[in-house]
């Protein structure tokens, strides 16, 4: 298999100013990402998508390609994950290189490690799947949430036939991490998605499922780190 290893990042965050540059552990955040892959057993071309030339420049010190600077028209908050992707493949094609797979690590999930990738990976080739996307138990039970009218009444707030029961009696939810998404080219051209009826899942476990949107994440994504080492 020809692998693309593709990590997104834009130099723009409204939610953590400059995320994908700050230390984590005495790494930029992005560069953990990058090591994930270069750990991880199937190797492949791994690609730095970013608007940004200090995030560039970061990436390239640590051996990742960033073969172009992403167009401003796929850094905006509307330009998806996805339109990024195939700008990549588009870019790569016109060098007369294609791949059989898509693997996306976002930057924001540091503590996925390369065992994690491999797993995912496996479970592909194992099942036979055109897609595969981490997951992890949900942390708080969506059937202990619900909506709230104006009043904030909470009449009806929690189902009849849960009403009494602890969390080990609920059936277990699982919720997207953002760790690791894995497809086929021909798959994704197809669905636009990684998502859909041939998708399924790796599971890993929470804390090691931390996406990094604020403060708050980032400093739990440090205790963490500290704890594992």
């Amino acid at each position: 298999m020809q692998i693309l290893y593709i990590i997104p990042a834009r130099g723009g965050s409204k939610g953590l100013p400059g995320k994908n540059i700050r230390l984590l552990a005495d790494k930029p955040l992005i560069v953990h990402s990058i090591v994930a892959a270069q750990k991880s057993k199937f190797k492949g071309t791994i690609l730095v998508s970013t608007d940004d030339n200090a995030i560039a420049a970061i990436a390239k010190q640590a051996d990742a390609e960033v073969p172009f600077i992403r167009p401003d028209e796929l850094s905006t908050d509307s330009a998806t994950t996805i339109d990024v992707i195939f700008h990549a493949l588009n870019f790569y094609r016109e060098q007369n290189k294609n791949f059989d797979l898509i693997i996306l690590l976002q930057p924001t999930s540091p503590l996925r490690t390369a065992e994690d990738i491999d797993n995912a990976v496996q479970c592909m080739l194992d099942k036979h799947a055109d897609a595969v996307v981490s997951v992890c138990e949900a942390e708080h039970h969506p059937l202990w949430a619900n909506t709230l009218p104006e009043n904030g009444s909470m009449k009806n707030f929690i189902r009849k036939d849960i009403k009494g029961k602890n969390r080990q009696q609920l059936p277990k939810y699982y919720r997207l991490n953002g760790a690791v998404y894995i497809s086929s080219i021909a798959t994704l051209e197809k669905h636009k998605t990684f998502i859909h009826d041939t998708t399924f899942s790796t599971q890993m476990p929470i804390e090691r499922s931390v996406d990094i949107d604020n403060e708050i994440d980032f400093k739990l994504a440090e205790v963490l780190m500290k704890k594992e080492k």
